[in-house]
């Protein structure tokens, strides 16, 4: 493909990536060893704070009175949205049986995870989006136990804002504790909670790779890095509007790749023109993050027409993915790799990462070549049953025999030839392995 690189990354969200392995390992061990004590050790020391670990419901009901009714009324509006579309999803799984041959049942069950550990960033940013986006689905798949995790600050604590939106999502306990003692503190089940069995929520790279080490021993929704979007637009797109969105995602941080994908050269200088001056008007802590993401991690590609666009795009599996074009049932259809799909002006990635009712904790670094983001099927186990009549399951003993001979299993075959026998003791049956 003929891609005209007009702008090129100098760097990518590998490039810079901080070994931050043997840190974590240590602190996940010192914490496993030491238990509550050791937690808190680390707790003072990273957090800064000595407050409670688990906040009380005096302190929840505190925390929630200090923030503004208009600020309840959209944190209620986006938990409405993300609770409605969870709930959808959750129907998407049926438990169900089917004869696979007569006489033989097999089925399908959907069995949510005990407990759920929610991590909500609270350090740049207070990311009051992402505990309703964990919480809300672990809450409708119908986690028996949520504890939502959130770093607090020094002297104030977690975040009023998070307490509430966790709190009206329907965790039963609320953590101050941040980073990677947060993360442990969730999965070893310390402070009287529950083992957490899936870790979900976004983070920073000790937080992730508190995830990536403990995956295993606990399940975790992804191993996520810096946040990354793409937009796709043709001429018909509003060059004002694509630098916007592409300076909204720059924002996140420094190392937060955007990437515009056009096939008309001069949407993409007049955009190109725009951005510069969209940073400049940011508060000064987006303002850096996105000057130096816009500087080192943007990308900016001319391409031949629609379809090498598609391809394009595919071929860097964004974690949002905007189109603004012409023909949005096309690229609905023609796209594959993707996180999150935002199709038409009307729609920008930041809907998605607020309220739209979609989950924003999605792919990144090109894992949506392989899974989708975070959903109330996650939090699921999805099992299977069976269960037979005598002469229903003669012929799967008969195959199940002389397969496992076949492999060399003996002690398998056997299991089928002692049903063949009580259940059929007037037949003779083949079970060895050559016919």
């Amino acid at each position: 493909m003929a891609r005209d690189y007009l702008k090129k990354a100098t760097l990518t969200s590998r490039s810079d990536a901080t070994d931050v392995h043997d840190t974590v390992v240590k602190i996940l061990s010192d914490i496993e060893a030491g238990g509550d004590a050791v937690a808190l050790e680390y707790a003072a020391k990273f957090d800064k704070y000595d407050g409670n670990v688990l906040l009380t419901a005096e302190e929840i009901e505190a925390a929630c009175a200090l923030v503004p009714d208009k600020l309840k009324a959209d944190i209620q509006f986006a938990h409405d949205n993300v609770k409605r579309f969870a709930e959808m999803q959750k129907t998407t799984v049926a438990e169900v049986e089917f004869e696979v041959v007569p006489g033989l049942i097999a089925g399908q069950k959907a069995i949510p995870v005990d407990a759920a550990g929610c991590y909500a960033p609270g350090g740049r940013y207070s990311h009051v989006a992402s505990a309703i986006m964990t919480v809300t689905t672990a809450k409708v798949a119908g986690c028996r136990h949520i504890t939502a995790c959130s770093p607090p600050r020094p002297g104030v604590g977690v975040a009023p804002a998070i307490v509430y939106a966790a709190h009206i999502s329907g965790a039963d306990q609320i953590m101050a504790m941040g980073g990677v003692q947060g993360v442990a503190a969730m999965t070893f089940g310390l402070f009287g909670l529950p083992k957490a069995n899936i870790l979900v929520g976004p983070g920073n790279q000790f937080v992730a790779e508190a995830k990536r080490i403990l995956f295993g021993r606990v399940g975790i929704d992804m191993i996520a890095g810096p946040t990354d979007s793409l937009i796709l637009a043709d001429t018909t797109a509003d060059p004002h509007i694509v630098a916007t969105d592409l300076v909204s995602q720059a924002e996140h941080g420094y190392n937060s790749p955007v990437w515009l994908v056009t096939d008309d050269r001069a949407l993409a200088e007049d955009v190109m023109a725009r951005v510069p001056g969209l940073i400049d008007d940011l508060p000064d802590l987006n303002r850096e993050n996105a000057f130096a993401a816009w500087r080192d991690y943007a990308e900016v590609i001319v391409c031949d027409d629609r379809e090498e666009m598609a391809a394009t795009s595919d071929d860097y599996a964004p974690e949002h993915l905007t189109v603004q074009a012409e023909d949005l049932d096309w690229w609905l259809d023609r796209l594959t790799c993707y996180g999150s799909l935002f199709l038409g002006e009307e729609t920008t990635v930041s809907y998605g990462d607020k309220a739209a009712g979609t989950n924003h904790v999605l792919p990144t670094s090109g894992a949506a070549n392989y899974t989708g983001g975070l959903s109330v099927h996650k939090y699921m186990k999805i099992v299977t049953w069976q269960r037979a009549t005598r002469e229903g399951a003669k012929p799967v003993a008969e195959a199940t025999a002389r397969i496992s001979r076949l492999e060399g299993m003996e002690g398998h075959a056997r299991a089928a030839d002692v049903r063949l026998a009580k259940y059929f003791p007037d037949e003779t049956f083949d079970l060895t392995a050559n016919g």
